[in-house]
């Protein structure tokens, strides 16, 4: 089976295309802002122009509108090419990077968040993860704790705040990992996972009585 891969809820965009469990080509690139315009090309660019049979992609938390555009892009392609489409939450990648790298070892995911806040979470050995992710400003992270490993793009400032003794793991999420996660980790409800409540106030709720 063909599997392409996609993850945009961050800073990087990066696609992944697999046949098997063989990973047929990749592309990670750190971009900002841009994704929508970045991910189409880069797919298309892919061998078979990513076509596939199964399309996993990012629903979050991350960037509100790179987990948009992902998504829109996903349902686009399993349209037109007749393909499954799941989603996964983006910590859990995250951390199935990290266990790459430290095996057996439980720990903390620390990814940015918005308005100053970091999207922390948990998650064990074997990357289930432990609890529901939490949108935290520092302080309160700190305050809440960590595992002794640390992963994400926030890895090192929280580090810094608990003092000695974690090992830090600085990564952006990454398409490439994808095979890592797991059947449990996947799922046909295509539901954005944002982590925090929404910025703006609904207008019915402002007006007075």
């Amino acid at each position: 089976m063909r599997m392409l891969a996609i993850e945009t809820a961050s800073e990087a965009c990066s696609i992944a295309l697999f046949e098997g469990e063989t990973l047929l080509a990749h592309e990670h690139r750190v971009i900002g802002r841009g994704h929508a315009e970045a991910l189409v090309p880069m797919i298309a660019a892919l061998p078979h122009k990513g076509r596939a049979t199964r399309i996993l992609v990012s629903l979050g938390p991350g960037s509100f509108t790179g987990v948009r555009i992902g998504l829109a892009t996903a349902r686009a392609l399993g349209f037109a090419w007749r393909a499954e489409v799941l989603g996964y939450p983006t910590l859990a990648l995250v951390a199935a990077q990290a266990l790459q790298q430290h095996p057996g070892a439980p720990l903390t995911v620390c990814t940015n968040g918005g308005h100053g806040e970091w999207f922390v979470q948990d998650f064990a050995a074997d990357g289930a993860p432990q609890g529901e992710v939490r949108s935290l400003t520092p302080a309160d992270a700190a305050e809440r704790g960590s595992q002794r490993v640390i992963a994400g793009n926030r890895a090192k400032e929280f580090a810094a705040l608990l003092g000695d003794g974690h090992e830090v793991i600085e990564t952006l999420p990454d398409a490439a990992a994808a095979l890592s996660l797991g059947q449990a980790r996947l799922t046909a409800d295509l539901v954005p996972i944002y982590g925090r409540g929404p910025d703006a106030t609904p207008m019915a709720e402002r007006l007075p009585a």
